[in-house]
C-alpha cells in the first residue's frame, strides 16, 4: 500500500427536512386540527482516529463526501426521518485544516477520538408546533436547514516517541531494523528510504518506545534539494531526535559539516523541531579507525558542546545499541511520568497495537518489504 500523509477533500453535510403544514382530515372529526411533523436531521461528516489505518490514501483517490438530505415531515404526526452520518476513518496523528481559513478543526492524536467535520442541518419545524389559544389552524412551517460544506486538508503527523534524521545512508534504516522488528528497505545508495517507517523498540519487560525513521535529509532540502522537507512533519510529535552521522563516509565528506548543515535545515523548517532535545549517533563504528574515530568525536564535542548527547555504535553489528535503547528508554519514562494518566493510556494502546504489528511481521506473519 502507499503511503499517503497529505490529501485534499471537500465533504458536504445533509440539508434537514422540511416541516410539514398539514390537518388531521378523519371522518366525524372535525376541525381535527394540525399534525404536520417535523423534518428530520440532515446527515453530518465525523472523522473518526483508527490505529489500524496508517495512510491517507483512501482519501487521496475519493474527495468528496456527501452525506444524505433528513426526510421532510408528513401529516398524522409523522417525523422525517434523520440521515445517517458519514464516518470517514483516518489514521491517529491525523490534522484536519480548513483549506480557505487555514482554522484546525481537528487533531484526531487518540484512537476512537471524533470530530465533526461538517455539521447536517436541523430538520424544519410542521405546523404541530405553531398551534396556540389565538392560532388554531396554523399554516406556517420552517424549511430545513442547509447543511455544512467545506474544503479540507488532511495532513498526517506520526505519533512516534523518537525520531532519527541525518544524511542519507547514514544508517537510519539499519538502525531501525537491529533494535525493532521493522524491516524498511536497506540498500547501498541514497534515499532508499522514501517514505516514514515506525518501529516499536523492547527496553526490557514492560518498557518500551516507537521509534520513526523518515527519508535522509541534505542540505538545500529547505530549496527542495533531494525529497526536501515534505516529512519533516511526522518529527513534530516525537519527544527526542537522534541524530545519525555516518563517521565513515566514502566520498571523504566531513561528518561535521554535514551534521550542522542538517541543524540548519532544520531551523529553516521549524524552530521548534530545532530546539527539540536532540542526541548526537554516530555509526559505522566498525568501519572506522579507531584512532580517526576519537578524533572525530572530539570535534563532535567541539562544534556541538556537552550539551548534547553522543553514542557511537554499529547499526549493522548491533555493536553500542543497546546502551542507546536503555538511554532513551530512561528518557522516555521521564517525559511519560510527568503526563497526565489519561494521555500515557492512549499512548500505550498505540504502542501495544504497533507491537502486535511488529511481532506478526517478525514471526512472518505479514510481508517485511511491504510498506505501511
Amino acid at each position: 500500500m502507499k503511503f499517503i500523509d497529505e490529501a485534499k477533500i471537500h465533504v458536504l453535510a445533509g440539508k434537514g427536512g422540511d416541516g410539514s403544514a398539514s390537518f388531521r382530515r378523519e371522518k366525524f372529526i372535525p376541525f381535527g386540527g394540525p399534525d404536520g411533523g417535523d423534518g428530520g436531521r440532515g446527515g453530518s461528516i465525523v472523522a473518526v482516529a483508527d490505529r489500524n489505518i496508517n495512510t491517507l490514501i483512501d482519501y487521496r483517490y475519493a474527495r468528496i463526501h456527501r452525506a444524505r438530505n433528513g426526510e421532510p415531515g408528513r401529516g398524522a404526526d409523522c417525523y422525517g426521518k434523520g440521515a445517517e452520518d458519514i464516518v470517514l476513518r483516518m489514521p491517529v496523528g491525523t490534522l484536519v485544516r480548513d483549506r480557505n481559513t487555514d482554522e484546525l478543526i481537528a487533531d484526531l492524536a487518540r484512537h476512537g477520538q471524533k470530530a465533526v467535520l461538517a455539521k447536517g442541518g436541523k430538520g424544519g419545524l410542521g405546523n404541530l408546533h405553531f398551534k396556540s389559544s389565538v392560532n388554531r389552524a396554523p399554516r406556517q412551517f420552517t424549511r430545513g436547514e442547509e447543511g455544512e460544506e467545506r474544503e479540507l486538508h488532511l495532513e498526517l503527523k506520526v505519533l512516534a516517541d523518537v525520531g532519527l534524521l541525518g544524511y542519507p545512508n547514514a544508517g537510519k534504516s539499519t538502525l531501525i531494523r537491529s533494535v525493532s522488528a521493522a524491516r524498511p528497505k536497506v540498500a547501498d545508495y541514497p534515499f532508499t528510504t522514501l517514505h516514514p517507517n515506525l518501529g516499536v523498540v523492547r527496553v526490557d519487560d514492560g518498557r518500551s518506545f516507537v521509534v520513526a525513521d523518515i527519508p535522509g535529509l541534505i542540505e538545500g532540502a529547505a530549496e527542495g534539494a533531494g525529497l526536501g522537507h515534505q516529512f519533516l512533519r511526522h518529527l513534530a510529535r516525537t519527544e527526542l531526535l537522534l541524530h545519525l552521522v555516518d563517521a565513515a563516509p566514502l566520498d571523504d565528506a566531513d561528518p561535521v559539516a554535514q551534521a550542522l548543515a542538517i541543524v540548519e535545515e532544520l531551523r529553516k523548517y521549524d524552530p521548534a523541531l530545532a530546539d527539540k532535545p536532540r542526541w548526537l549517533v554516530l555509526n559505522k563504528a566498525d568501519m572506522s579507525d579507531p584512532e580517526a574515530l576519537a578524533e572525530l568525536q572530539d570535534r563532535f564535542a567541539a562544534a556541538f558542546g556537552p550539551a548534547v548527547p553522543m553514542f557511537v555504535l554499529s547499526a549493522l553489528t548491533g555493536e553500542g545499541c543497546r546502551p542507546l535503547v536503555f538511554a532513551i528508554g530512561d528518557h522516555v519514562d521521564r517525559i511519560r511520568a510527568a503526563r497526565p494518566p489519561e494521555q500515557v493510556l492512549a499512548e500505550d494502546a498505540l504502542d501495544l497495537d504497533l507491537r502486535e504489528t511488529a511481532d506478526a511481521e517478525q514471526n512472518g506473519e505479514a510481508d517485511p518489504e511491504q510498506p505501511a
